[in-house]
């Protein structure tokens, strides 16, 4: 994230601005909070009610853009977290300290601010609701948000496709989701792994390491059943994972991945 520029950061009350040329035609829209919901200690969900929305796919994502009281404006992308067909965007941010956005959407945005919005944005890293082929996702973080839409379309789908998260969290305590992912697994609608990396209660019985082969050798769906891999996350993790995926079989184009880290 941007460091060190102009506080002040408030939402956008007024739609200005046109679309990125690779964007045709993807305006600005003012977009109504109408809920908040906090995820963990750090992260936090926004429900924004989003004047002509168009709808979206699975592992979409929107720009949000904030403007300072002297005019200087920052961007970023979110992933949708919300599943396709929902009456509401969703979006789950995680605060990164002394950043210029993530702070303001966590700590400041209340039901009734409006933010500006723009989108939905991605082709690439979406799974489209008549995709059956069986599903592994794998997520980081808060790289689990566009896999959250994914699960949440399957889980209210009725598709008895084959679906598997594998999730990397710091402690338990940062598992975004929990408690939807406990009643998804619940359901039967989904495999849920966590693999937690620095923290983890005394009684755990799940993985207490980063994700490695040994690891997706025992999780992941088998590569001959022909499935897709969605991995979302910290760029090393990404590489690696897809990397690690490749090794044990998983053909390359059926690994789709989608990155995050700091902005310069």
């Amino acid at each position: 994230m941007i460091r060190g520029a102009s506080s002040g950061i408030k939402a956008i009350r007024d739609v200005s601005g046109s679309a990125t040329s690779s964007i045709p035609r993807l305006e600005w829209k003012v977009a109504t909070v109408v809920a908040v919901r906090d995820e963990t200690r750090r992260a936090r969900t926004l429900v924004l009610d989003v004047p002509e929305w168009p709808g979206h796919l699975a592992g979409q994502h929107v720009d949000v853009r904030l403007v300072a009281e002297d005019g200087y404006e920052a961007q970023r992308s979110y992933s949708i977290a919300s599943a396709p067909g929902s009456a509401h965007v969703e979006l789950t941010v995680e605060r990164i300290e002394n950043a210029e956005v993530s702070p303001y959407l966590c700590d400041v945005l209340q039901p009734g601010d409006g933010v500006e919005v723009r989108g939905p944005i991605g082709g690439y890293f979406v799974r489209r609701p008549d995709d059956r082929s069986p599903l592994f996702l794998v997520g980081g973080g808060s790289g689990v948000v566009p896999l959250m839409s994914m699960l949440r379309q399957h889980a209210s789908s009725g598709s008895a496709t084959s679906v598997r998260l594998l999730y990397s969290a710091r402690s338990h305590d940062d598992v975004i989701y929990k408690n939807e992912l406990n009643a998804i697994v619940a359901a039967g609608r989904a495999r849920v792994e966590l693999a937690l990396t620095r923290e983890w209660p005394s009684d755990w019985k799940g993985f207490r390491r980063r994700i490695d082969r040994a690891m997706l050798e025992e999780v992941a769906p088998p590569a001959s059943d022909g499935g897709r891999a969605y991995i979302c996350g910290p760029t090393p993790l990404v590489e690696s994972v897809a990397n690690l995926l490749v090794e044990i079989g998983y053909d390359a184009a059926s690994v789709r991945t989608e990155r995050f880290g700091p902005t310069a």
